[in-house]
């Protein structure tokens, strides 16, 4: 009996704990597009200057194993804004993510008496990106291989004195700041505060015309100085000979599979590293306005990401993948009750944040979520409450530069990755522990392990019927896209990303997409 009421005891004070006055604390996330996640633990953060992370990370807690529920942009922030896992929400694309009138966090908290504002980029809506970009989602079971982005390059611009290269980013973060010395500080409700960034995300590439997807690295001398040179490591690369299918067709679509010299590739990864750098800085300016208004002790602050950034490892760049650089994401919190430099090994994905936001909120009786509140794991009493969070993580992509439907569970030291109806594409195990840079596929060596994982993924995911589902979705697609552009369809089709490979053999290109619409799911 007295330990019960002890326990209780314990967790009102870890409740009242989440602001020192009683009311509800404010609530504040940056999300980044496209940052690693190892950068924000050792020893990846000696790479680089991060003090505004770094801050975060003394006065606040620090997830090591978070991941993304899928390796792109709207599909991740969908997960993320609803809290549920993609396969559930349909989310299967850049494309076709959340319906604009579907219920998210923010809408939740702005109900229960929070004062709510989002800025930035938001992109977890269906309709949104590039026509080149959902094509060849729709396309990617044709059996042709197209080049689809720009070889990935680096731009540097200005000089020592310039601070301010993502002009984008930089103006929606002044607004933020405006907000919070306007509107915050003179609130007399709790507030909910969001700021999406674009950094580090690759540029458009200009170059290759009105259709080019991101694959330009800019950054400027000031950036590159927080940056040190001497610790960036250029990546182990498989002869493309031994990649994994889907693997190769990731490096050959994204237009990595040509001769890089090491100093090609180091120089890449300074400059996402210097482009980290920046958004840091943003996410300072932020704290520093908490700060100057006296709101930062009664602030819960998040930073995240939507996804990782693989920097040619794995002899690609961009994300669509599942290897650690691409899924891993940033996931830091603090404020009030939080505990204060603390590193968190359980595994955990963006859908734990929608419940997260609700348990700081106070707000109950919310079901149908994915994930689970990160606050037991966060307060200073975790070790007297009950932790129900599972020892996996899920992450799934159905998206370009990607031929087959992806699924993920990580659990433990182990990595499993299959594809597909788990029978038509080989799977992928890899040990974390003993293969950090995920070169050794294991799936063969250890066989009761992979089929214990996938057992568990299947109870979490009916992964072949969610790839059919998807494989007929892409289908009906394009098929109604072809049939809305009429005529202009042979035109249209060959002006996408894919141009310079497309008109190398456009009545084979044709006939195969034919074949494709013509054939049974």
């Amino acid at each position: 009996m007295n330990l019960r009421f002890a326990l209780v005891c314990l967790f009102q004070m870890y409740a009242a704990s989440l602001c020192h006055d009683g009311s509800r604390p404010n609530i504040v996330m940056v999300m980044t597009d496209a940052f690693d996640g190892r950068l924000t633990f050792d020893p990846g953060s000696k790479v680089l200057q991060l003090p505004y992370i770094n801050y975060l990370r003394e006065l606040g807690s620090t997830f090591i194993n978070a991941y993304t529920n899928s390796p792109i942009c709207c599909p991740s922030r969908a997960a993320m804004w609803s809290g549920q896992f993609i396969h559930l929400t349909q989310a299967w694309n850049n494309y076709k993510c959340l319906d604009a009138n579907a219920t998210t966090w923010m809408d939740l908290l702005e109900k229960n008496g929070y004062l709510t504002k989002k800025l930035g980029k938001l992109d977890y809506t269906s309709g949104g990106h590039s026509l080149s970009n959902r094509v060849e989602a729709w396309t990617r079971d044709v059996h042709f291989l197209l080049r689809q982005e720009g070889r990935p390059v680096t731009q540097l611009v200005g000089n020592m004195s310039t601070v301010r290269v993502n002009t984008v980013d930089w103006k929606q973060t002044d607004l933020a700041t405006e907000w919070i010395h306007q509107k915050a500080a003179s609130s007399r409700r709790p507030f909910a505060f969001y700021l999406g960034l674009n950094l580090p995300h690759t540029y458009k590439t200009d170059s290759l015309g009105p259709t080019a997807g991101g694959s330009t690295f800019r950054s400027s001398p000031y950036w590159l100085k927080k940056v040190n040179s001497d610790l960036i490591s250029v990546p182990t690369w498989l002869p493309l000979t031994a990649m994994h299918p889907v693997d190769y067709y990731s490096t050959f679509t994204k237009n990595c599979s040509g001769d890089f010299t090491k100093e090609e590739v180091k120089r890449i990864r300074a400059f996402y590293y210097a482009m980290c750098a920046e958004a840091d800085a943003m996410l300072g300016q932020i704290i520093s306005a908490l700060r100057v208004t006296g709101l930062l002790n009664n602030t819960v602050v998040i930073f995240t990401a939507d996804h990782g950034e693989l920097a040619m490892e794995h002899r690609q760049f961009y994300k669509m993948s599942m290897f650690e650089g691409s899924s891993h994401v940033p996931l830091l919190i603090m404020g009030p009750g939080i505990t204060s430099g603390l590193q968190v090994n359980q595994l955990v994905s963006l859908v734990d944040l929608y419940p997260t936001l609700l348990d700081i909120a106070e707000i109950s009786g919310i079901g149908n979520l994915s994930g689970h509140s990160l606050l037991p794991l966060l307060s200073k009493y975790s070790m007297f409450l009950k932790n129900e969070h599972p020892d996996w993580v899920l992450s799934e992509y159905h998206g370009c530069n990607v031929n087959a439907s992806t699924y993920m569970l990580r659990s433990g030291k182990w990595k499993y990755i299959t594809y597909a109806d788990g029978m038509s594409v080989p799977p992928q195990l890899f040990d974390l522990i003993l293969d950090k840079e995920e070169l050794h596929n294991v799936a063969f060596k250890f066989p009761d392990v992979k089929a214990q994982l996938d057992k568990r993924l299947r109870s979490v995911v009916n992964y072949p019927t969610v790839s059919a589902t998807v494989h007929g979705y892409n289908k009906k697609e394009f098929a109604a896209w072809r049939q809305s552009v009429g005529s202009n369809y042979s035109e249209v089709i060959a002006n996408l990303r894919w141009h310079v490979d497309w008109q190398k053999d456009v009545v084979t290109n044709e006939r195969l997409i034919d074949r494709w619409l013509d054939s049974s799911l």
